[in-house]
């Protein structure tokens, strides 16, 4: 499944299946940029096509920034597809918007777009949910450089009724006893349509180590639950400071993590800093771990999907990339 581009760099990702095609959504910045860390403020999200997650045919930029002014003014950044009960396919994104050139300050907001085909996407400006008090740190706060509200995964209540958001996003008040960087908790929110959202308390608690938790997938695996993130080793907080990062790993009962009652302190790592993103795909094999090639050679970033690496429970039931085994 690894996927590139000649002269961008290839980061995010997320993916839908229609019939026998694999879709996939990507960001993607150009090289000709030269510093790798201008990618962010530069992102549009490119569409890919496959039949066997080897081959594929690129049909370019399906989503880009907006006008001045709006949630996505600077870059379109990771999300999430879904098909409505309707049939239309529904893109849950990050809408970034810099202050200015240079300026690390940074609003993000989700958004959505649709379409009837996954080729055509249709901004949705209905649908933008925001980071608020009192359970998520805004910008006005000033204890980050950004208003983290981003990467949105989306799953149908076990119940059947209604709809959960996870992203990634900051708890305001933490403890006196937390460190002040360790408020990464995965937000939540809820609707009945996908298009109207209620902020909800978030499903994690401060304290468990993370300044955030990126890219949450809440998947199954065989027969057991697990939620995914990333974070890498220079956002680690509290007493896991001065450890590696990498993609992480949490066996969840579902009803547990959609009634906040999931311990998050008790993810393990599954991958370091090198792979990033992660999200767990179907192959013909089974089960994969899919993560984008983050780090080479002395730290550089690289900027290209990995190949998928198979993963399974192991006896202790920890989810683990087969071969790959990362101590904790």
């Amino acid at each position: 499944m690894t996927f590139s581009l000649p002269d961008s760099w290839v980061w995010d990702f997320w993916t839908a299946v229609d019939g026998d095609t694999i879709h996939l959504f990507y960001l993607h910045a150009p090289m000709a940029l030269g510093d790798p860390d201008l990618r962010h403020r530069n992102a549009s999200i490119g569409h890919a096509t496959s039949t066997d997650g080897v081959a594929w045919v690129d049909h370019g930029v399906v989503l880009a920034h907006g006008v001045p002014g709006s949630p996505d003014a600077s870059a379109t950044w990771t999300g999430s597809v879904l098909r409505d009960p309707s049939g239309t396919w529904r893109m849950f994104y990050t809408g970034a918007r810099f202050a200015a050139p240079g300026d690390r300050t940074n609003v993000e907001t989700i958004l959505m777009a649709t379409s009837a085909d996954l080729f055509t996407w249709v901004k949705d400006p209905g649908v933008a949910v925001s980071a608020a008090h009192p359970w998520y740190e805004t910008l006005a706060d000033g204890t980050w450089h950004e208003e983290a509200w981003r990467d949105p995964w989306i799953v149908r209540d076990p119940g059947g009724q209604g709809w959960h958001m996870l992203m990634t996003a900051r708890a305001r008040d933490i403890p006196a006893d937390v460190d002040p960087l360790d408020r990464g908790v995965v937000g939540h929110a809820v609707s009945d349509d996908l298009v109207h959202w209620t902020l909800a308390a978030p499903l994690s608690a401060p304290g468990a180590g993370f300044a955030h938790l990126e890219v949450p997938q809440l998947t199954r695996i065989d027969d057991r639950s697990v939620l995914l993130f990333s974070c890498d080793s220079a956002h680690l907080a509290g007493d896991r400071r001065g450890s590696e990062g990498g993609i992480w790993a949490l066996p969840v009962d579902p009803d547990e993590l959609l009634a906040g009652t999931a311990e998050v302190r008790a993810a393990h790592r599954i991958t370091g800093d090198e792979l990033y993103a992660g999200r767990i795909v179907r192959t013909p094999d089974g089960p994969a771990l899919l993560g984008f090639e983050n780090t080479g050679t002395g730290g550089a970033f690289i900027g290209r999907l990995a190949d998928p690496r198979p993963v399974h429970w192991d006896g202790r039931g920890r989810l683990v990339v087969a071969q790959q085994e990362v101590a904790s």
